[in-house]
């Protein structure tokens, strides 16, 4: 990720700043102003689509984020902007990019892996400075035990992540489930030694993560949370957000780049724990002895 964790106008750090791609020149114009939701709705959109923003009219942004066009020129001024053809007169000088090819031609499940691709090309782009995913990284690893948290579409996020840190990491706890007891488990975790907490947040996003964040912080612990959006509702109750964007152009979203976003720091994480490779072949010399794969 880029920098060492640059605070985003919508609360908590990011890793976007300092890298050339055209996302990150966004991001980086958005940094340091405070954004209505429906603002940050906007700001994401205009992240996700990075690379045609500079081409859009004020209206096909407003369809794009799905608000209302004066709600796009509010959004303008409050960047600074006269008004949005100055922000788009902006873009188009410090940001240059060609149109992306149209893909007209293609059905919506290609349009769907299209739009993946684009959101791992900007992970890759964000990635170019590995500084604040080391730091996470770093934290993952000091903390004994380790919380992960991930509920409803993120849950699938947090379980894959907890399954595979459990092979390196001592005491990994994953909080997939809501209810009552989730401040409790928190609370929990932190009394056993906890020092940090991650988070894996999708939209849409549930009220009661935003809620279980802000607790882990008033109880200590150290938020680090991988998101859609630098701008998303959990970026103010984080210490340190990592964002990948996800596909939305099915009925249900596509979360390849938070995914992938997770094994980067598993590896980071695995960096920072001396015992790790011991740990994977003494599990590999047992699954051998017990047979567990047909491979």
């Amino acid at each position: 990720m880029n920098g060492t964790g640059g605070t985003s106008g919508a609360g908590g750090t990011s890793g976007t700043r300092g890298t050339d791609g055209p996302a990150a020149r966004l991001q980086a114009l958005f940094e340091g102003h405070r954004l209505t939701p429906t603002q940050r709705r906007i700001a994401h959109s205009m992240v996700r689509r990075a690379s045609d923003v500079p081409f859009l009219s004020s209206v096909e942004l407003a369809e794009l984020a799905g608000v209302s066009q004066p709600s796009v020129t509010r959004f303008a001024v409050a960047l600074g902007f006269d008004g949005y053809p100055a922000l788009r007169r902006h873009l188009r000088e410090v940001a240059p990019a060609e149109p992306v090819a149209d893909t007209g031609a293609d059905n919506e499940y290609q349009q769907a892996v299209a739009a993946e691709i684009e959101n791992l090309r900007h992970l890759a782009e964000v990635l170019a400075d590995p500084g604040p995913v080391r730091e996470a990284g770093h934290l993952l690893a000091g903390s004994r035990p380790l919380p992960v948290l991930g509920l409803r579409a993120a849950a699938a996020q947090a379980h894959g992540f907890a399954y595979f840190a459990a092979k390196v990491h001592p005491d990994v706890r994953l909080l997939g489930e809501g209810g009552t007891m989730l401040h409790d488990r928190i609370d929990a975790a932190v009394r056993a030694g906890a020092d940090t907490l991650l988070c894996f947040a999708l939209p849409r996003h549930p009220r009661e993560v935003v809620e279980a964040l802000a607790h882990a912080k008033e109880a200590g612990l150290t938020v680090v949370t991988v998101a859609d959006s630098a701008f998303a509702p959990v970026a103010k109750v984080s210490d340190l957000l990592l964002p990948a964007a996800v596909g939305t152009g099915l009925a249900f979203d596509t979360a390849c780049a938070p995914m992938l976003l997770g094994r980067v720091l598993l590896e980071a994480m695995c960096d920072d724990l001396p015992d790790a490779q011991a740990r994977l072949e003494e599990f590999d010399a047992k699954a051998v002895a017990r047979g567990l794969f047909v491979d």
